[in-house]
């Protein structure tokens, strides 16, 4: 199956929810009302409930209980809430795919939203856009696997779905890979170009025809969840390091223990535990 065509049987394409459909549109859209958006996610009670209890958790440390949908956007943020939003409603689309481990693979693309938006605002870099690529950068591989169960099946026997050669081997394939899709849904749901772009070359940032400093970060992201979700020895994880993109955003060798380690000769790494860095985001994707 080419790209075309597991992209243009309607049945095969996810069925993404109306409150998440007016978030996307927000991305190019600067008049979108902020009011409308909050009563939209008011009428969704399962969404409300999720989105208070993010509010009230302990990743955002807050000192009084939030107890309204308005109350939250305010407190949040209206990028936060949308990416927020955005996951679960990804989650509710993607709910039924076959052959995947969904509870790792959120888990492992939440972890990359958290690793690549620690980076980038330790590094002077603006997170938002940052931090909605790394949550939504696998999709394709969801849709790859709804829309052509069999073919991915072989590919599965041959290489883990979040291994950092996958990408190559699904390339070498099939003549496309799940950053292609990724990037061809989002333009299907009318997300700016620049998001598109970087979808599609967080796989391989250094290959893309211009250079997206977003997804480098979010590529980086991606191999910090990809060392925690394999269970990488020390070893694995200083071989499979992606060196040359790490040069090309200027960033040291120090945030990640087998690195600060190996590099710097010191125990303690500069970024937190991924656990911390995503504790309370988990219940949107649940």
């Amino acid at each position: 199956m080419d790209l075309k065509s597991l992209l243009d049987n309607p049945s095969k394409l996810p069925t993404i929810p109306k409150v998440t459909q007016q978030l996307i549109k927000s991305f190019s859209d600067d008049d979108i009302s902020i009011d409308e958006i909050a009563r939209q996610l008011t009428a969704d009670p399962v969404l409300s409930a999720k989105l208070l209890r993010l509010a009230n958790s302990a990743y955002f440390h807050v000192s009084r209980t939030i107890g309204t949908v308005d109350s939250a956007l305010l407190m949040l943020g209206f990028v936060m809430v949308r990416n927020l939003a955005l996951g679960n409603g990804m989650v509710a689309a993607f709910r039924n795919t076959p052959g995947m481990n969904l509870k790792q693979f959120w888990r492992y693309n939440l972890h990359t939203a958290c690793a690549s938006r620690w980076l980038a605002v330790t590094n002077g870099v603006n997170a938002d856009l940052i931090f909605t690529l790394g949550l939504l950068h696998g999709i394709g591989q969801l849709q790859m696997h709804n829309g052509m169960p069999e073919q991915m099946l072989e590919i599965d026997k041959q290489m883990n779905v979040l291994e950092a050669g996958r990408a190559a081997l699904e390339r070498e394939t099939l003549g496309f890979h799940y950053g292609d899709v990724s990037a061809e849904l989002a333009k299907m749901w009318n997300f700016p170009e620049p998001l598109i772009a970087a979808l599609r070359a967080i796989p391989a940032p250094l290959e893309a025809e211009e250079f997206s400093e977003a997804a480098a970060w979010v590529h980086m992201g991606a191999w910090r969840a990809r060392t925690e979700a394999l269970a990488m020895s020390d070893a694995e994880v200083l071989a499979s390091y992606p060196a040359e993109v790490g040069k090309r955003l200027g960033l040291a060798p120090d945030w990640v223990p087998a690195l600060a380690q190996e590099f710097y000769g010191i125990a303690a790494p500069a970024m937190p535990p991924l656990r911390d860095l995503a504790e309370g985001l988990d219940a949107m994707l649940s």
